[in-house]
């Protein structure tokens, strides 16, 4: 799907550090708009940790891709951790 906005990175983080992010913002998108499987959201996130170590950190990046996309990182990755199933899928939440 084209999407009409940037992912919000952090210019100081290197090449690797800002495919890790990419990689679970598109996890998040894949979420809400085709559905993935819990163990890609919670392993996705747990490398994407590696990168946004802090939680002020993942929640300044959360509110912006947010405000971009409509998405929630945070709804994702909770939705993941409590999933009782394989699959995750999200209905976007106009907040």
């Amino acid at each position: 799907m084209e999407h009409n906005y940037s992912y919000p990175l952090d210019p100081s983080w290197s090449t690797a550090e800002i495919v890790t992010v990419i990689k679970m913002l598109r996890t998040v998108e894949d979420a809400y708009e085709v559905g993935t499987t819990t163990e890609r959201v919670l392993t996705d996130y747990r490398h994407f940790k590696e990168v946004v170590s802090t939680k002020a950190g993942e929640k300044q990046l959360g509110r912006k891709f947010a405000k971009l996309s409509g998405y929630q990182l945070y709804d994702v990755v909770q939705a993941a951790k409590n999933a009782t199933g394989k699959k995750v899928k999200l209905e976007v939440n106009k907040r």
